[in-house]
């Protein structure tokens, strides 16, 4: 039987390119995240919208459909511009997956059971380790790194099912990890699931954070893109500029922000 979760924040969402995002500022973001980890049934997962899977979703319809199966979050300036185009204001808040899941991990006070599949073995072991520092009341599980083959799926989530965790953290990359988790985590595995990018490469230190500075000035992607051009030139480069040029068709077309649909909630 499906049955919806009820919270005491209601989430509205602003439309993306279509797609619903929710229109949370962090203090309601971080509650209705608690909410979610503290239902007695049920399981939801939360992905992260920016400028580079969005360009992914407007070419591959399955990957759109995936999304729009899972709760979404604003990611980055870019949604911030598609926002404003398309609503005359920016989102309350930038909901990244970077800031926002160890924010979260603070935030909630009881101790909860944290499992992390993602990054390289050495990258997801210091991820973790980094994490029980950040917050030792809670437990972290390093329960496989990023590079399995697809056929040893289900043995992994067999070891999550044994862990039983509260939140289960997901950082393959986009659209790897939302398409994975679509299809191999289920209720069961854990109330919360997040897709989280590039998360445990940061928190790791496979990868430097840029300078809080340069975060506010909202340029973290021209630090990564100089940090890595070969690898990153054409997802800022070209992708910026057809994710603004998308965008801007889309804010033509008008709309209103709409309410959060049971769809987004995986039973």
């Amino acid at each position: 039987m499906k049955i919806p979760p009820t919270t005491s924040i209601t989430a509205s969402q602003r439309e993306i390119l279509g797609l619903n995002v929710c229109d949370l500022g962090w203090a309601d973001a971080l509650a209705f995240a608690d909410e979610l980890l503290s239902m007695p049934i049920g399981q939801t997962v939360v992905s992260f919208l920016n400028a580079n899977n969005a360009n992914l979703m407007m070419k591959n319809p399955d990957y759109r459909v995936i999304l729009e199966r899972q709760l979404v979050f604003p990611d980055g300036y870019g949604v911030d511009i598609a926002s404003w185009m398309r609503y005359g204001s920016m989102f309350p808040a930038n909901l990244n997956g970077t800031d926002f899941v160890p924010a979260l991990l603070t935030y909630v006070s009881r101790p909860l059971k944290v499992a992390m599949i993602g990054a390289r073995p050495e990258v997801l072991a210091r991820a973790a380790e980094a994490f029980r520092q950040h917050a030792p009341w809670h437990e972290f599980i390093p329960v496989s790194d990023g590079f399995f083959a697809e056929e040893e799926s289900d043995a992994v989530m067999a070891k999550v099912r044994d862990v039983r965790p509260d939140l289960l953290l997901i950082a393959m990359g986009s659209p790897k990890q939302e398409k994975w988790v679509d299809t191999y985590v289920g209720p069961g595995h854990a109330r919360l699931v997040m897709t989280v990018g590039a998360l445990f490469d940061f928190v790791g230190g496979a990868f430097p954070r840029a300078p809080a500075m340069v975060r506010r000035l909202r340029l973290e992607w021209l630090y990564r893109l100089v940090q890595e051009p070969s690898r990153l030139w054409r997802r800022y480069l070209l992708g910026n500029p057809l994710f603004l040029l998308n965008a801007l068709r889309h804010s033509l077309l008008g709309g209103e922000p709409g309410r959060l649909p049971e769809a987004n909630l995986r039973r």
